[in-house]
């Protein structure tokens, strides 16, 4: 009822919410007399603008007054009387007197001002059913769907089949095995790099198929990895202990080789504007590149080691590398400051997640970590099952909010776990050799890549997306609907 009156504040039914305030037992006197006199200067500035000087002047002596708060605020509202320029000195603008935004303005105040069991807050029940779908999203350890997608009227829940688990591509371009792969920013392209010293950029349609683009040839030493360029349009090639290559998406084209004499280079990125490259050095530094090959910096010494992920914050402020067989390090480039990651068993591998607040850690000792690299460093999950004791095994986060963790390994299949929980959700069945990387599209929740020893990549999706089975080797590509050649 109470909160009824004072919506007539919208009404300029002054008296009444006034005088319902006097009659709410949980409000003390100085709120009641504080909460008044926003009202009664409300109704006060609203006299004025109709030039009711008498009915102001009224309202200022016998109801504002009396209250005895706020002496100066008083003063400043007599000088209205005056003289009406006062308004500009008050701090009010015409917007501010406008009748309609003014009062709405002052429910506002009050809603701050007044006890939630009073007046409830603005918004509070668009704020209880955002409560309510967290609720249900946390809930969920399956939850791999847009918000657009929760509903009041049924509580949420999301199966397994909400999870990639089902192979609908084997792409078999390939001639040895594949080491590396990652989606595109945009997800529209899908680049691998493998032990035939190649790599592959396919591209992804809308309908989901995968298609061989380019192969691009030229390395003499197995291509270790890629990396997409900030707008997908360039794409660079490590090989092993060998250069950098920088290819154009569209055409194919070698744009320029990095190389650097007697030194190999063994891991590569992009800085965040696109308008550098870096790279860790056999001889163990950090070397940072223009685009067109010149050297701008290099961080010398125990940077990294001899196979190392690497990656740079979006601000482009911190390098993080493998640089000791248990450490990460995250060099702030412009305060000059190290710290640490440190494990007790050897580190295989880590990725960056996209709020470049945690790193995903693979170990030798067949478990993934997830540290908060974000004020002070620390593991936050465990994720176990998988087996990692003799190769370089990566891992990755993916689908809603990267709410999942998937992870190649050495038994031929693909794990998966629910970031939170910790829970291991899905151990996927289909290649016959070691799974040494995996890539979630970060466009399509739910389209997963993993490439393997057996010289395949596979294209993971949902049960309910099962394909007419067919066969394809105009481009090393077969399709499938049940996981199985």
């Amino acid at each position: 009822m109470g909160m009824k009156k004072l919506l007539r504040v919208n009404d300029g039914k002054w008296n009444e919410c006034v005088a319902m305030l006097h009659t709410i037992g949980v409000l003390d006197e100085k709120t009641v007399k504080s909460t008044s006199f926003l009202i009664l200067e409300q109704k006060f500035l609203e006299h004025l603008k109709m030039e009711k000087v008498t009915d102001a002047l009224d309202t200022l002596r016998n109801e504002i007054v009396p209250l005895c708060v706020n002496v100066s605020r008083v003063h400043e509202l007599a000088a209205c009387i005056v003289a009406p320029s006062q308004y500009v000195r008050l701090g009010l603008s015409s917007q501010d007197i406008d009748v309609v935004k003014s009062r709405s303005n002052i429910l506002e105040t009050l809603q701050k001002v007044l006890p939630a069991a009073v007046m409830t807050p603005e918004k509070r029940l668009e704020h209880l059913v955002e409560q309510a779908l967290d609720v249900q999203r946390d809930a969920c350890i399956f939850h791999n769907t847009l918000d657009s997608d929760l509903s009041l009227y049924s509580d949420h829940h999301c199966g397994k089949n909400q999870i990639p688990s089902q192979t609908l591509q084997i792409l078999q371009e390939h001639t040895d095995e594949v080491w590396f792969l990652e989606f595109s920013h945009d997800g529209k392209y899908l680049a691998s790099s493998s032990k035939d010293q190649s790599a592959i950029i396919w591209e992804v349609k809308e309908d989901g198929r995968v298609s061989l683009k380019h192969k691009l040839t030229g390395h003499q030493k197995p291509v270790l990895m890629v990396s997409w360029g900030p707008n997908d349009r360039q794409l660079l090639t490590c090989g092993l202990e060998e250069v950098i290559k920088r290819w154009d998406v569209i055409s194919g084209e070698c744009l320029l080789v990095y190389e650097k004499n007697n030194v190999g280079l063994i891991s590569c990125g992009w800085f965040p504007d696109g308008r550098g490259i870096f790279s860790g050095m056999t001889d163990k530094s950090i070397c940072l590149w223009d685009l067109d090959g010149r050297e701008l910096e290099c961080w010398k010494g125990q940077q990294t080691l001899r196979i190392s992920d690497m990656a740079v914050t979006d601000d482009g402020k911190r390098i993080i590398s493998i640089c000791k067989e248990t450490s990460i390090l995250l060099l702030d480039r412009e305060a000059k400051f190290e710290r640490l990651v440190e494990e007790e068993e050897a580190i295989t591998s880590f990725s960056l997640s996209k709020d470049n607040k945690f790193l995903l850690v693979n170990l030798i000792n067949q478990e993934i970590h997830l540290w908060s690299i974000e004020g002070d460093l620390k593991v936050v999950a465990k994720y176990k099952g998988h087996k990692c004791s003799r190769f370089v095994i990566r891992s990755c986060l993916g689908g809603f909010e990267q709410a999942f963790i998937a992870s190649g390994s050495e038994d031929s299949q693909v794990y998966i776990w629910h970031r939170g929980s910790e829970e291991l959700l899905q151990a996927l069945l289909g290649h016959s050799g070691a799974v040494n990387c995996v890539s979630w599209n970060p466009t399509n929740l739910y389209m997963l890549a993993s490439a393997s020893d057996d010289h395949t990549i596979r294209i993971w999706g949902l049960d309910e997306l099962n394909l007419t089975r067919r066969d394809s080797h105009s481009n090393g590509i077969t399709c499938c609907s049940n996981g199985r050649i």
